[in-house]
């Protein structure tokens, strides 16, 4: 869905734009905001890549990493971008309150907000929204936005490629989620034609774990895993103490979820770590099950039907009791 197309217009001649993404960036969010950022560069807008928070040092190779601006970082540079900027690209998430300590920014800012983005129930923030849930990554949405509602597909080069096939391969778990349909893999031999080197972007991004994460992950299969027979549901719970014995840092626990749903018969897994300041959960599912609906209804969150997050201010024995005690409402589902 495209609203607000008219406004398209404005990027005829160059801009002031910021592009901004949720917190904590995964690969999808910052591969988009990256590919965008190459594109605009190269319609010679006056552009910035501005996030809230750091990210997992799996991305750090990206093309364009150099550039961008964290506000933890360059607070000053980032606001003042902000307050001036004519358009703010809103990517990967579709409630400000994603953006986490950027939020009021750019709620304050007197530039177009421009969403682009694959999360159901958007708020309507967005000047202009491009805006699809069957999308399989924003990412995804980066390309169609750049070759066919701009139509500037030839325009797309290696470094833009590079970005959006990280993107999409990370947020499809390297093409094996439902989402991943044949018009993904259409696109993605696009990009491959286009350079992107597909073999080395798995190598950074997969081969490239510390030892104290490998370490870390051991012992959270080991100690931290807990399998519910009767809901065919498994969970990590992972205590702060854990996070500080491995001195994890951002990105240390990407896919750990992955391991509670790839047990034989598992059809619902979470990985519920205590941040200190709250208590987040990923939920990832295998048919209808629906992690959107749970994380949204009683844990503040939402996402995707078999992807998704949420938080809570409980403490982790509290929100880990919590979501054994919702299991019997879905034990129909989840036992079928």
């Amino acid at each position: 869905m495209l609203r607000g197309e008219n406004h398209l217009a404005l990027l005829t001649e160059p801009r002031r734009i910021v592009i901004t993404t949720h917190h904590k960036p995964d690969g999808d969010a910052l591969g988009s905001s990256l590919a965008l950022y190459h594109w605009l560069k190269k319609r010679n807008h006056d552009v910035s890549v501005v996030l809230s928070s750091d990210f997992p040092s799996f991305l750090d190779w990206m093309p364009g990493r150099d550039d961008v601006i964290i506000y933890t970082e360059k607070s000053k540079i980032a606001t003042e971008l902000l307050a001036n900027a004519e358009i703010i690209f809103c990517l990967d998430y579709s409630a400000l309150s994603r953006t986490n300590i950027l939020e009021k920014f750019i709620s304050e800012s007197s530039g177009q907000k421009w969403m682009i983005d694959h999360h159901l129930d958007p708020e309507d923030f967005a000047t202009l929204t491009y805006w699809d849930s069957s999308a399989a990554a924003t990412a995804q949405l980066i390309y169609t936005f750049i070759a066919d509602v701009i139509g500037a597909g030839t325009e797309i080069d290696a470094d833009m490629a590079t970005c959006m096939y990280a993107g999409i391969m990370t947020d499809t778990g390297s093409f094996r989620f439902r989402s991943t349909t044949a018009a993904v893999h259409h696109i993605i031999a696009n990009l491959i034609e286009a350079g992107a080197r597909n073999w080395e972007i798995h190598e950074h991004i997969y081969n490239s774990s510390t030892e104290r994460r490998l370490k870390f992950l051991g012992y959270a299969l080991l100690n931290c895993l807990e399998v519910i027979p009767e809901y065919n549901t498994a969970l990590f719970a992972i205590s702060k103490e854990d996070l500080a014995q491995f001195d994890i840092t951002t990105g240390d626990t990407e896919g750990l979820v992955n391991y509670a749903l790839s047990i034989k018969g598992i059809r619902l897994a979470a990985l519920i770590i205590d941040r200190t300041e709250l208590i987040k959960l990923s939920l990832r599912s295998i048919g209808e099950i629906p992690c959107n609906e749970i994380c949204k209804k009683y844990f503040n969150g939402g996402g995707h039907l078999n992807a998704s997050g949420g938080s809570s201010t409980a403490d982790l024995a509290s929100v880990v009791n919590t979501f054994k005690s919702i299991l019997p409402e879905y034990k129909d589902i989840l036992t079928k």
